[in-house]
């Protein structure tokens, strides 16, 4: 790997980490970098493999600290005694993810701001419907029903506007700050790396 693309390469993946971290931090419910993550991630890693693999193994990090540290104490219904490697409400997260990493690579082949709110609009509302259904599959609380599934996109609809606003104001954190530094980073200035 030549210096530029290594530079590039650390750089892409040091936000994407700092992004994820970012979690840990007090924030209102689903006001989270993770649709972000998942855009950044697709638009700028050449590599496909790398535009799921960096930022899923940031999310599953990030995960593994708030399961341990956070929702285990919050939530003991789902989680059983011990380290919590996976919890079984991400399923419909990581899902979702994987979904938005995609739209991140067909969506923003060229990143610009109507592809960049188009994006960011998309994945929330990506977001909001699978993991929501992902919480109809798993929650005892939700009759598996189409009133069931019906009950549970109810209950998410007030998390999904801090979504939308997470998924903004992160992809415009994430995009503007890279955007940024490849104007100090000539390093950063390329599209056709081997990253």
């Amino acid at each position: 790997m030549s210096n530029k693309i290594q530079v590039r390469f650390g750089i892409i993946t040091l936000m994407i980490g700092a992004a994820a971290l970012s979690r840990l931090l007090p924030h209102p419910y689903n006001f989270t970098p993770i649709g972000a993550i998942g855009l950044f991630g697709g638009a700028y890693f050449s590599k496909k493999y790398l535009s799921f693999l960096i930022p899923f193994a940031a999310l599953w990090a990030s995960d593994f600290l708030l399961n341990n540290l956070v929702y285990a104490r919050l939530y003991p219904q789902f989680y059983q005694e011990g380290v919590v490697w996976f919890s079984q409400l991400a399923i419909g997260v990581y899902l979702g993810f994987g979904l938005i990493i995609a739209l991140g690579i067909f969506i923003l082949r060229k990143v610009n701001i109507p592809n960049l709110l188009a994006a960011s609009l998309l994945a929330s509302v990506i977001f909001f419907l699978v993991t929501n259904f992902g919480s109809w599959l798993v929650d005892p609380v939700y009759p598996k029903t189409a009133t069931g599934l019906l009950g549970a996109y109810a209950a998410g609809l007030p998390f999904f506007w801090n979504t939308l606003l997470g998924d903004l104001f992160f992809a415009g954190v994430l995009f503007g700050a890279y955007e940024w530094a490849q104007r100090r980073m000539p390093a950063l200035r390329t599209s056709t790396s081997a990253l």
